[in-house]
């Protein structure tokens, strides 16, 4: 039996506790035991980061700066990456910083579009970017690849969606806004209540996708989303000249 008594409803501990309440494997008053609760831990972390792939998290948003080093064009993110962090999910965008504060938008190309380029080491001033998503790292490319004059006046930055640090001990707090509590409880419980009444079973279902289709509804930025076309599309009708 664990020794914890009043767990938090932020911790990896709480959430586990209401939702075996929520299946009915836990009666009120009791506590599940260390095997139970090393097994609901890992069950919880897989849940988070599948969630991650679902929709845009805000909080997860970061600008990471990449200082730009002459005629190298790769720049890899993650544990063993030429920027040492926690491998990112994606980048959303990226831009260009000079010294003077000055900034430009990059050009986001495809895998087919970088590999078209006729010389992806050809030395100049960035304007695209190339993104290869590999299992350790996220790996960053830049056309035109840095010349010296790039590199030593300012910087690349990449809006980044940072990934969720997963819970270890019992007593970790959810690397979650509070709001997101509901759905965690009730995602672990329609992942665990297999085995249950199909009343039971049909009850975590709906719970869990009536916090989650609300919060992803909810997760969005307050500025109004404007699109336009993309002016590259007119290469590949013959009016590129």
């Amino acid at each position: 039996m664990t020794t914890v008594t009043s767990p938090s409803i932020t911790s990896a501990y709480g959430i586990i506790c209401d939702a075996m309440k929520d299946t009915g494997k836990l009666r009120a008053g009791s506590e599940p035991d260390p095997v139970t609760t090393a097994e609901y831990i890992r069950r919880l972390n897989k849940l988070i980061n599948f969630y991650m792939t679902q929709g845009l998290k805000l909080w997860l948003i970061e600008d990471l700066a990449i200082t730009l080093v002459s005629g190298t064009p790769l720049y890899t993110l993650g544990p063993t990456g030429t920027v040492v962090m926690q491998k990112p999910l994606r980048v959303i965008s990226s831009y260009y910083l000079d010294t003077d504060n000055n900034q430009r938008p990059l050009i986001c190309l495809s895998w087919d579009e970088y590999k078209r380029l006729s010389n992806v080491i050809t030395p100049g001033a960035v304007n695209s970017y190339f993104v290869d998503k590999q299992q350790a790292t996220l790996n960053v490319y830049f056309w035109m690849t840095p010349d010296l004059w790039t590199a030593t006046n300012g910087a690349s930055h990449v809006i980044i969606e940072q990934s969720v640090v997963n819970f270890v001990g019992i007593n970790d707090n959810m690397n979650f806004p509070i709001e997101w509590g509901l759905l965690l409880e009730w995602g672990l419980a329609d992942q665990t209540s297999t085995g249950q009444p199909t009343t039971i079973i049909a009850r975590c279902a709906a719970m869990e996708n009536k916090y989650r289709t609300a919060l992803e509804d909810w997760d969005v930025e307050d500025a109004d989303t404007m699109f336009q076309p993309d002016q590259r599309s007119e290469q590949y009708r013959g009016k590129f000249r």
